[in-house]
């Protein structure tokens, strides 16, 4: 048995799609710095940390339009 398992990983995000995007997003981030939120991981795998994360809710999603995204880049020049 997976753990967190997936009915428990969607009921905190909206899609299986955010909940890859955010993972992968997540475990990549802790490959470059290791930094973990959680005291205490099951999983030895930056994947399965990133998962424990959402799961325990350490992670906001904030969605952006794609008309917030192209004004944010050209406000930013």
């Amino acid at each position: 048995m997976l753990n967190p398992s997936i009915d428990s990983l969607m009921k905190k995000l909206d899609s299986k799609y955010t909940l890859v995007t955010v993972s992968a997003r997540r475990a990549r981030e802790l490959q470059q710095d290791g930094t973990v939120m959680l005291s205490k991981t099951v999983s030895h795998k930056n994947v399965g940390k990133a998962l424990e994360e959402i799961d325990a809710e350490l992670l906001k999603v904030i969605h952006v339009s794609s008309t917030e995204r192209s004004e944010g880049i050209l406000n930013s020049k």
